[in-house]
This record gives structure tokens, C-alpha cells and sequence, in this order.
């Protein structure tokens, strides 16, 4: 472990599930935290049952909990809540992601946490905030992206949205901002003395994705068309465009001088050099272009020029351009296991994280009296 990690003696009691909380605390851990996680008796967080397995649970349990160390805890069980406030009024850090209320309902609550430990930072996820008519209800990051109005700005050609590419609320509306709050309440708690009541809601969250759209509307320029703005569709410069295999290229060329150069490597007729006015149409000579030519035959084209696009490569051809690193320094395993795979690698920054090594995922303990922290 590097000397001096930022965040050693820290102590995160963690009772969330999935991903968001789960890659929160994995961040903080990284960074010298001390991380317990709570998860159902038996058959622990959710995550676990996921396919493929690695061991007893899922790679993807494997890879958001590695160096943690979990308990099987029935909430609803007044001794065993008891102790669980036993341990939050020992942690730095409380992190949940219940709905709105059912923390308060358990009895683990902001304010039977804070009675216990006044300076706690305790940080809840949920899916659209404490409050409101929403608040209650459940959702998935399809449902977020779709109700905050993000998933409907791209559409085909029927004027159907599609799918997103990952799980953009849970992450970017959810793990990061948690993250960023958490790190901030430490730090005002350093100069303070004082805890902090953190909300993150990963609806409106979203809306930062989106802060091009919101300035735009704010500005008197209305909301976005869905498919028709200059990233969303509308452009020749900024588009996905087939090729003759079933490859894609995916173009973004905004700037002048990338256009200039692009349209003279692909032989666009010269008429549609200029796509002001004429967007559409553009759009269209521009992919009979594309579609004219094979994936390999465009990489050999544009690769070494200075145009902002390229082939949509697949994740083999990703790892083989090191772009996607599936040999990462930090290791995984099962626990009491050989077995190891490497990890997915981490955004905190190697001087700030803890040293590259084997680190096994949780298996689910028995809560016991003694203290779980390290």
C-alpha cells in the first residue's frame, strides 16, 4: 500500500446495492478507506447472482468489491439494527440507497445515525430524489435517462430512441457525484468539525449530461429537436455512417479544417463540400461514400489523418489499439481461492490509490460483536 494514502482511517459503512454505491465506495476504498459492506443474510447484494460467476459470485460483484469486507445483516431485525448503528456510530461515512424513507423506516436513518455520531457525512442515492411525486417510485437507469429527457434527443430514422451505450445514470448521475460530495463533506468536516446530510438523485443529475441542451432552452432556443441538433444527428460533420461489411464510421469532424481535409480523403462531390443549408443532403452523399467501402478500407484511409473519425471498432480491436486495458496491474480473486483475473481499472489517480495487488472480493460473513473494521 503507498505511504499516506488520502484517505486512510476512513471508515465507510456501506449499505447500498448494485452499482452505483458499490463503485462509489470501491473509489473511496482505492484511496485508503476502510469499507464495510452490508448486504442481505444468505444471498448478500443482488449483484452477486449476476452471470458469468467468478467463485461464489458474479465478475461483476468481483469487480465493484474487491478489498472490501461484507456481513450478511437482516435490517428489520431490531438487535441486529442495533448493531448496525453500533458501526455507523464508528464510521466517517454512511452511504445508502434505499428509497426515499425506508432507511428512516429501519431505523438507520440520517437522524438515528447522527444521534449516534453527529459528524457523520451520510450520502444517499436514489433514483429521483428525496421528495416529490416521484420520489418513491422504482427505476432503473433506462427509466432515468428516459424521464429526464436525455434518451430521447438521439432517434433513427422512424424517430425511435435507442438503447444507451452503459449505464450512464448510475455512474455518471450517480457514482460520480456521490463521490465528489463525499470527498468535499470530508474535507469541510476537516475544517468544520461538522457531518454533512448528502442527496444525490441520479434523474437530476442527469441534466449536467445534458448542460448544452439546458443552456441552449435557457437561451431562448427551445429544447432540443430529438435527431435534428448539430451532436444528435443533424450534422453531416458529427454522424454514424455504414460501410459495405456492416462496419460503422463514426464522424466527428465539427471543426472546419477536419471537414476540409475529410471530404477531400473520401471524394464527396464538391457541391456538398459545404453542408450549410443542406445538411440532409450532405448526410446523404456522405454515406453513400462511406457505404461504397469496406471498414478496412476506410481504417487505411483516415488512420494517420487528422480528421476526428474513425472506424466504430470492436472491443477486441479496442484492447488490441490499447485503449481497453484487460491486463491492468490490479488483480481480483475469489476468496480463499488461486484464481485471479485483472480488475477494472481505476479513475483515481495511481498517486493517490492504493499499490497494485491481488485483492480478493468479499465472501458474505456473519455480523458478529467483535468490530469489522481493520
Amino acid at each position: 500500500m503507498n505511504a499516506a494514502l488520502p484517505l486512510d482511517g476512513i471508515k465507510v459503512l456501506d449499505l447500498s446495492t448494485l452499482l452505483p454505491g458499490p463503485l462509489a465506495t470501491l473509489m473511496l476504498a482505492e484511496a485508503g478507506a476502510d469499507v464495510v459492506k452490508l448486504e442481505r443474510p444468505g444471498r448478500g447484494d443482488e449483484m452477486r447472482t449476476y452471470e458469468p460467476k467468478f467463485g461464489e459470485a458474479s465478475a461483476n460483484y468481483a469487480v465493484l468489491n474487491r478489498g472490501k469486507r461484507a456481513y450478511g445483516v437482516d435490517f428489520k431485525d431490531p438487535a441486529q439494527r442495533d448493531r448496525v448503528l453500533e458501526l455507523a456510530a464508528e464510521a466517517d461515512v454512511v452511504m445508502e440507497q434505499f428509497r426515499p424513507g425506508v432507511a428512516d423506516r429501519l431505523g438507520l436513518g440520517y437522524d438515528a445515525v447522527r444521534a449516534v455520531n453527529p459528524d457523520v457525512v451520510y450520502c444517499s442515492i436514489t433514483g429521483y430524489g428525496p421528495t416529490g411525486p416521484h420520489a418513491k417510485r422504482a427505476g432503473h437507469d433506462l427509466n432515468y435517462l428516459a424521464e429526464s429527457g436525455l434518451l430521447g434527443v438521439v432517434t433513427d430514422s422512424t424517430g425511435a430512441p435507442g438503447l444507451p451505450v452503459t449505464v450512464l445514470a448510475d455512474i455518471a448521475a450517480g457514482t460520480y457525484p456521490a463521490v465528489v460530495n463525499i470527498l468535499l463533506a470530508l474535507r469541510q468536516r476537516d475544517r468544520t468539525g461538522e457531518g454533512a446530510r448528502l442527496q444525490v438523485s441520479m434523474t437530476h443529475n442527469l441534466q449536467v449530461l445534458g448542460y448544452g441542451y439546458f443552456a441552449a432552452h435557457q437561451a431562448g432556443a427551445g429544447w432540443p429537436r430529438p435527431g435534428a441538433e448539430q451532436l444528435t444527428g443533424g450534422s453531416p460533420r458529427y454522424h454514424v455512417y455504414p460501410t459495405s461489411d456492416g462496419r460503422h464510421i463514426a464522424c466527428a469532424a465539427l471543426e472546419q479544417k477536419f471537414w476540409d481535409r475529410l471530404v477531400q480523403l473520401v471524394g464527396l462531390d464538391e457541391k456538398f463540400h459545404d453542408d450549410a443549408g443542406q445538411e440532409e443532403d450532405v448526410v446523404t452523399a456522405l454515406a453513400a461514400r462511406f457505404a461504397a467501402e469496406t471498414g478496412d478500407h476506410w481504417r487505411a484511409v483516415l488512420d494517420g489523418e487528422d480528421v476526428c473519425t474513425v472506424v466504430v471498432a470492436t472491443f477486441d480491436e479496442a484492447v488490441d489499439a490499447g485503449l481497453v486495458d484487460i491486463d491492468a496491474p490490479e488483480r481480483v480473486s475469489a476468496p480463499g481461492g488461486d484464481a485471479s483475473f485483472a480488475t477494472l481499472p481505476s479513475p483515481v489517480s495511481a498517486a493517490l490509490r492504493r499499490a497494485p495487488a491481488t485483492t480478493p472480493y468479499p465472501a458474505l460473513a456473519e455480523l458478529g460483536d467483535t468490530s469489522p473494521w481493520a
